[in-house]
């Protein structure tokens, strides 16, 4: 099959967020998963205006904007599908996806109103909420509001989370223990994002689980039990080698285990989701409390999602050649 019949694939990495080192591994991780058989995969990063087309770690073009192609030796290249796995804005949010519908060019994550709905906890919390899913009790403060630590911690008691409204990777949260550094962890989590969220505090263990529809079947992944070294699961402890163990499939009874598996499911129907979706959760007791919905989720050789395909006894490449193929129809 000769280059110019096969469709072009956009791997999107970088982003404006903290999290651009993160995703720049992921979009290399998604780069090799791609069938070059089947696809050619081009890598193309973007950070603010800034949208180029990487080939061997060279910048080889820019990207026109009015129709997302780039042109290299006076060839325009157009791309047919775009893998999104920029972490936080503008891939997660629902930013890119708006920009793709209108050029009709098909994409890999969440539609516009489910990455935007799930990449603001406090409407997602809400609205999850509403359907009866359980999860800690939380309060909002927008970026300058006055802060009363007292009356949040007597409300709230200690310890509390403290983490951005909007963002992800564990930026700008801080596990709280004294009243005075409340309004602290407060500030901090608005330099991540303009509104942040104080949680109530549920002492239990971490899991996560993937899934996602093809071909209008769910396939719902092995579930991941997450012990950090840390305190809890931050930054350091999701990318530092050893500091956090992750065990697929995770040690939990066949209840438990089919339990999650299931609210997972729910979780990501009620929010209307598409693509590969990873969701969290602290199970306390028997009862798996909602931590938060990641719609373009990390996907680096060692990351949750890659770790829970292998243990399904599938490739990345064989699920994401699924997600293309299907999407290009």
């Amino acid at each position: 099959m000769s280059k110019i019949n096969k469709p072009n694939i956009a791997v999107i990495a970088g982003g404006d967020s903290s999290e651009f080192v993160v995703s720049v591994k992921s979009g290399a991780n998604v780069l090799k998963a791609v069938d070059s058989e089947k696809f050619t995969p081009w890598l193309v990063q973007m950070q603010g205006l800034n949208w180029e087309v990487f080939q061997n770690e060279e910048k080889i073009a820019d990207i026109d904007k009015s129709d997302f192609s780039f042109t290299i030796n006076n060839e325009k290249i157009k791309f047919d599908f775009a893998y999104i796995t920029i972490h936080g804005t503008p891939g997660e949010d629902g930013i890119l996806q708006a920009y793709f519908e209108l050029l009709k060019v098909p994409y890999s994550s969440c539609n516009v109103h489910a990455s935007s709905l799930t990449f603001n906890k406090w409407f997602c919390n809400n609205y999850l909420r509403s359907h009866g899913i359980k999860m800690a009790i939380s309060k909002k403060f927008t970026k300058g509001e006055a802060i009363d630590a007292e009356a949040i911690v007597k409300d709230l008691g200690l310890p509390i989370f403290v983490k951005p409204n909007a963002g992800g990777s564990s930026f700008g949260i801080t596990k709280v223990k004294e009243t005075g550094e409340v309004k602290a962890a407060i500030e901090k989590a608005w330099q991540e994002s303009d509104e942040a969220l104080v949680e109530q505090f549920i002492d239990g263990h971490e899991f996560t689980c993937g899934a996602v529809r093809l071909k209008g079947e769910k396939v719902v992944f092995p579930i991941t039990e997450v012990i950090p070294q840390n305190e809890f699961f931050d930054f350091e402890a999701k990318y530092t080698p050893g500091a956090t163990q992750e065990i697929t499939p995770a040690r939990l009874p066949e209840p438990l285990f089919k339990k999650c598996q299931e609210l997972t499911s729910k979780i990501y129907d009620l929010c209307e989701c598409s693509g590969i979706v990873r969701i969290d959760f602290i199970l306390q007791g028997d009862e798996f409390y909602f931590l938060e919905v990641n719609t373009t989720p990390g996907m680096t050789a060692t990351s949750f999602i890659p770790q829970q395909i292998r243990a399904m006894g599938s490739t990345l490449k064989d699920i994401i050649t699924q997600i293309i193929e299907e999407k290009l129809g």
